[in-house]
Formats: structure tokens, sequence, C-alpha cells
């Protein structure tokens, strides 16, 4: 499978898309309003315990407080700490391996954590301050996840402070070679730190793991010095942005090629790649078409598609994705597919086709948590168990970590994904005013940025010496304020003057383009 990154970089926005030979399989979104925080490290300060949740929230100088569950509290005694580190042991030499999705974080939220038998009172108290990791990035009206086992990821080790422990991924099948990883990260260990090895690492000389893990203890280093240093609520370590998260996980790993459309984007990532892996630096491509990048490789349908409700199938079928608050619920139906000899197969050919689109459209929309799949009834146990395995087979592309449960006797199918950021729809799309929050629109912003483009991708055909951009009058708001910079980033690039004039007749998401030729 041929595997590209194409990259959409603005001052507002950088857009990553993963394609997998030609069609796009992953989204990231990355807007400069700071709600992606995942990875994150701050030095927070206990604003509340709560030992009937046996959690706590803590300030960690976002908007909302996160919070962090009692497995997910390294204690400050030293009684705690060494009595953590000796349980922790015994665990992980019961699960020895570390698996691919989890190569970035450790194993939060585990149910036999050795303080999940300890009250969270008992942990921590209220005003301490407490060196904490995202987890979870804000999602709706929950503030961030946070958790005390720190992880930082490098492109072959990811290394743990707070465990001793050394995983190899699974990814990694060669027993030699896996035996070969794990002496050489035990030989060069000094101290009591966990690493897991990456894919990445598979074949890699001695010399580069040592580099890596010298590097990740200097990097930990740093972030212990500033927590000592620094306030509390305070940012100690920020996550690289997302186009070098690209070039860490995907290209190095997966991708054989990186599109970038800005040129100052692309001499960021050639020199991130100077200093980690030069030999990719070829690998690494500046777009200079004329044509907007998205457009140019078909993806803007995609992903507008990926915002609907309802998704049609080849076939005529279609399934409807319902995003409710405790879960995301999936309905496989017909539609107009008749079929040509039977009912039965009729409804296991549109289940089957269903499973395809389905592990798609979760992993394009990064939706997480729990969902259920409600497929049409079957009556036969084989063609049950044909689309159950059709469907662990489609999700195993998906780098997130699922967990699938057989199909009940009413054919449904509950399955969980890992969740760390906001879903596609949350993140370009807002509760719907016209139908008081029963539906949603896409959001204020993105009308803007899809505008902007929009002018990008007509200026050139225009003869005209301005433009006149009719908009709704709440959209006209936001580009005289907050989004004011767009229009002087257009008349910049375009050279010409542009004019924005409300229209209070004109729906949310209703623009028009005029040009004008005096």
């Amino acid at each position: 499978m041929y595997k590209q990154i194409v990259i959409n970089m603005a001052d507002h926005e950088t857009r990553v898309a993963l394609l997998e030979d030609g069609t796009i399989a992953e989204l990231f979104i990355e807007r400069k309003d700071g709600t992606d925080s995942a990875g994150n490290i701050y030095k927070g300060r206990v604003q509340r315990v709560l030992p009937g949740m046996q959690a706590a929230f803590v300030d960690i100088g976002l908007n909302q407080a996160a919070f962090i569950y009692v497995d997910d509290v390294i204690g400050e005694r030293i009684e705690d700490v060494e009595r953590y580190f000796n349980e922790k042991k015994k665990l992980e030499e019961s699960e020895p391996e570390a698996s691919e999705e989890n190569e970035g974080s450790q194993k939060n939220g585990r149910k036999d954590s050795v303080f999940a038998r300890q009250n969270i009172e008992g942990l921590i108290t209220e005003g301490q301050e407490m060196l904490v990791q995202v987890a979870k990035s804000p999602m709706e009206t929950k503030g961030a996840r946070i958790t005390s086992h720190v992880s930082l990821p490098g492109r072959f080790l990811v290394l743990m402070p707070t465990s001793d422990h050394i995983g190899i991924s699974r990814r990694i099948e060669d027993p030699v070679e896996r035996d070969r990883l794990k002496e050489i990260v035990s030989s060069l260990r000094t101290e009591q730190m966990g690493y897991i090895v990456r894919t990445a690492a598979e074949g890699v000389r001695p010399e580069k793991l040592a580099y890596e893990m010298g590097f990740l203890k200097n990097l930990w280093e740093g972030v212990k010095n500033k927590y000592n240093s620094m306030p509390a609520a305070s940012l100690l370590h920020k996550e690289l942005s997302v186009s070098l998260r690209a070039v860490r996980d995907l290209l190095i790993q997966e991708a054989e090629k990186l599109i970038v459309d800005s040129r100052a984007g692309y001499e960021t990532i050639r020199s991130f790649l100077d200093t980690c892996m030069p030999s990719l630096k070829d690998s690494v491509e500046l777009y200079e078409g004329r044509e907007p990048i998205f457009d140019a490789y078909n993806l803007e349908g995609d992903i507008s598609r990926a915002l609907k409700r309802k998704v049609w199938l080849k076939s005529g079928g279609y399934i409807v994705i319902e995003h409710t608050e405790a879960l995301v619920a999936i309905d496989v139906n017909t539609g107009r597919y008749v079929g040509k000899h039977n009912l039965e197969e009729t409804i296991t050919k549109t289940n089957l086709e269903a499973v395809k689109e389905i592990a798609y459209q979760i992993r394009l929309r990064d939706i997480g948590g729990i969902i259920i799949i409600d497929f049409i009834d079957m009556e036969k146990k084989s063609n049950q168990e044909k689309v159950f395995n059709s469907l662990q087979d489609a999700l195993k592309k998906d780098r997130s970590k699922t967990n699938v449960l057989p199909m009940s006797e009413m054919g449904l199918i509950q399955m969980t994904r890992k969740r760390v950021r906001k879903p596609l729809t949350r993140l370009l799309c807002e509760p719907c005013f016209y139908c008081e929050g029963e539906g949603y629109l896409i959001s204020k912003k993105t009308i803007c940025y899809n505008m902007y483009r929009d002018v990008i991708r007509d200026s050139r055909d225009m003869l005209g010496k301005r433009l006149t951009l009719r908009v709704n009058p709440e959209i006209a708001e936001l580009l005289y304020g907050e989004e004011s910079h767009l229009i002087l980033d257009l008349e910049q690039q375009i050279e010409k003057g542009v004019v924005v004039y409300p229209n209070p007749e004109f729906h949310m998401e209703q623009f028009d383009i005029l040009e004008i030729l005096s």
C-alpha cells in the first residue's frame, strides 16, 4: 500500500492528511486556539479533591480545570513511590509487551493499578502542586484528562520516567530482533526509567538508540528543572506541532512521501529531519501548484462527506452515524439496494459492504469511546461471524487501539476505540442554533476558512480590481473582528481589495463572492 502525507498550512490552521493509495485515511487539524493539548506537560495545582468520584480537579492554566483519576496519580511520599514501582514491576512482568497503539503513552487508567485500592485523598490534597501530562484534550464540556504517568515519545523510543519496564512494539515480530533491541536498551539504561521500543527502531544500530536515550533523558531533566523554577498552572513542555508529529509518527514509520504547500513549513520539516533522520529529506516535497493542494488531491469532497450524518454505499445501501453524549451509534440500512436472489444474501452483502465503510469512517472521523453498530439482522450464524471477522480485519489498519465484542443476538456489535482528541465533526462543527442544538452547522470559523480557500481558488480567473463578499451578519462580524487577519491576508495574496457586506437574509453557511470590475 502506497502511503503519502499531504499538508495544507496557513497562519490560522494546519491540516494534515494521510493518504493510502490516493484515498484520505486520516485527517489531523491544528488551529491556533490551543484546544489540542494532548501530550503537553504542565505544572498544575490541585483545586478540588472529590472522594466520591476518586478524582480531582487540577488547574493547569487552560480555560477549564483538568481532571485526574486515582489510577493516574503517583503519590508524593517516598513510601508511595517505592510501593508503586514494586507493584508496577509485578504487573508489567505479567504483561511484558507493548502494543503499537500505546507507543506514545503509558497504560494509564488501569483498574489493577496499585493506587486503585487507595483513596485519592491519601495521595493528593487541595492546593498541592503536581507535574502532569494531558492524556486527552478537552472535549465538549469536559476538561482535559491528565495523568502523573509522563511519557516522552521520540522516533525510536518512548521514555517513561515513572516506570522501569522495557517493552517492544508488537509490530516487531522477529523474536531475534526483539531480543536484540531489549538487550541494547537494557545495557544502555543507566537510571530507573522505562522505555518502549517503537516499530521504527527495527534494525537500528545501538548508537542511534543511545543518542535518542540521551536526548529524551535531557528533555526530561529540562522538564523537571522548569517544574522547580516555574509557578503553578504553567506549561513545561509542548508537544510537537501537528506537521512535525506527522513527520515523527507517520513519515519515519509508515509513509513514503510528504508534500507540503508552505515554503516555511517545508524548511521547518527539512530542518527537523536534519536532526533526526537526514536520509528522509528527499521524501519531502514542496507543492507549488496554482490549485490549492487539497483540491489537487481531491480531498475536500471526502472531508465534507465525513461531516454528513448519512453516508451512502455503492450498492445503494447507507449507514447513519449519530453522536450522543455517552456513545456513537451507527445504523446500517439496505436503502435502495434490493439484491438479486434472496433476502438473507441481500442483507449479508449490505452488512459486509457497510463494514468497510464503517471502519473507514471511524478512522477518518477519529471517532472514539463507545461505539454501537446496528447491523441488519441476519438469520444464519455463519453470516454473523463473517461480518464480525470482516470488521476485525478492516480495523487492523487503524493505528488507534480498538476492542470489538462478538455480535449479539440482536445484531449489535459493541466496540471501543481509544479517544485522545475531538472527533472531526466536533472539531469542524458547532451546535446549530437554528434547530436549538438538535443538529450541527459548520462552525463560523470553518465557514470563514472555507470562504478564504474559495476566494484563493477563484481569484486567478477574476479580472476585477475589487471583490465583495456577501455573508451572514454574524460571519461579517467575525471577519471584522477576530478573523480580520484573513481579509488582510487575502488582499495581499490576490492583490485586490476585499470588502465584506453583511446580508441578514443569508443563511449562516451561505456566502457570495462578487467581482467588481471598476
